[in-house]
């Protein structure tokens, strides 16, 4: 790592930390909101909207930060692409809820669940990582699998199209399903915005 004469902000590390933690949080909700009926589902979107409006606090808490520190443990660029990015997360699995709630989904198509077990692994790595990120010491597994996740998303996402488009469905149902796992999708590809941010850092750092 390279040495450095000056001190180094490292509030950025607990609020980089504690929006991850907030991902996980949104990610559990997913999950919650599979196994949920229709009754149950408005209570649960509640609470990811909650969950969503505590990622945008310490989002502009981060970004408060950054405009009012001098000193800042790496690029300024990167912090504020990663926090970006982290907001994003949230912002897709609070949205993909809130379609599922708006449009009154009885019954979500079979793989969804296997896109929201990817979202929810790949919200735990990312938890994991980012206290890691005030010595950049075991960083390269992380984003390796979020990569690899992300890629298996991807797979996941194009069979739940194919399966979509495959007859069983009305016009107008394909359309409000197609817009929920189009959303899920992007939400992988946040998380491996974050990755990718990570691993830039980290270059830079070394």
């Amino acid at each position: 790592m390279r040495f450095r004469l000056t001190p180094r902000e490292t509030s950025f590390y607990d609020m980089f930390a504690a929006s991850a933690d907030n991902i996980v949080t949104g990610s559990k909700l997913l999950m919650e909101l599979l196994g949920a009926d229709a009754s149950a589902r408005g209570e649960i979107a509640e609470r990811m909207r909650a969950a969503e409006h505590a990622g945008d606090d310490a989002t502009h808490a981060i970004f408060h930060q950054l405009n009012s520190s001098f000193i800042t443990p790496f690029d300024r660029e990167d912090i504020y692409s990663l926090a970006s990015s982290l907001d994003d997360i949230m912002d897709f699995m609070e949205e993909a809820v809130d379609l599922v709630v708006l449009y009154n989904i009885e019954e979500l198509p079979k793989g969804v669940e296997q896109q929201i077990e990817v979202l929810a692994r790949a919200a735990e790595l990312t938890a994991e990582a980012m206290p890691n990120l005030r010595t950049m010491d075991n960083l390269t597994e992380y984003w390796i699998e979020v990569n690899r996740l992300e890629n298996q998303a991807d797979q996941i996402h194009r069979k739940l199209l194919a399966h979509l488009f495959n007859g069983k469905y009305d016009a107008i149902e394909v359309l409000k399903l197609k817009q929920i796992v189009d959303v899920l999708e992007e939400a992988a590809d946040a998380f491996e915005h974050v990755a990718n941010t990570v691993e830039t850092i980290a270059v830079k750092e070394s």
